[in-house]
């Protein structure tokens, strides 16, 4: 993988960094990690709104002005469509075509992209305060959503990072925003950790 000047991160509010500072959201705290290590790169492109499904995503692809190509194309989105309890069957048609979105982006190099695991809202102050009666539930159907995403990638040649051993457990409030839901700088700081694992091996 050529030096990354580019960068297109495509989401929900996980990508936005949901009450936080921009440069606390995992795609800022990545660019500041590439520019330590004297990887040369351009503020990243936030393609990405709280609150979106897969299908409010790919509606808005087709409407906004890309560059011509990226170096870098990340994709974490799905929350909010099991949040909603939405159709899965339309999730996983809307995942495929994000993907392969994703893949023109980067020039049409499958390497160049990095899809992220969809954290499970299950385990935060949030739901155990206001949702203790449907936790299982949101467990069992985050892990569905999961299996889709890793399918799709392994299929393609895409890699998958799994940040559940992050997220996937009882935490301090350090780790989450005021409102309980949404996580803090502190969290994104370890998925850019395991993000640059993947870009490491590339470069």
């Amino acid at each position: 993988m050529d030096a990354i000047h580019q960068i297109l991160c495509l989401g929900d509010s996980y990508t936005v960094g949901e009450g936080l500072p921009l440069f606390e959201s995992f795609p800022y705290q990545l660019m500041l990690q590439l520019r330590n290590m004297q990887v040369p790169c351009n503020a990243p492109e936030i393609v990405a709104k709280t609150g979106w499904t897969s299908f409010e995503l790919a509606e808005y692809l087709m409407h906004h002005f890309f560059q011509k190509k990226y170096d870098l194309v990340t994709l974490l989105i799905g929350v909010n469509n099991q949040y909603r309890y939405l159709n899965i069957k339309e999730f996983e048609d809307d995942y495929a075509l994000l993907l392969q979105k994703a893949i023109q982006f980067a020039g049409n190099q499958p390497n160049s992209v990095i899809a992220i695991s969809i954290p499970d809202w299950g385990y935060t102050p949030f739901a155990q305060q206001h949702h203790t009666s449907n936790i299982e539930k949101i467990h069992t159907t985050i892990n569905q959503y999961n299996s889709i995403c890793a399918k799709y990638c392994k299929k393609i040649g895409v890699s998958f990072i799994d940040i559940s051993p992050f997220t996937n457990q009882e935490l301090s409030t350090s780790f989450y925003t005021s409102d309980g839901l949404h996580y803090s700088g502190k969290m994104y700081q370890q998925w850019v950790l395991e993000l640059l694992k993947v870009i490491q091996k590339k470069l």
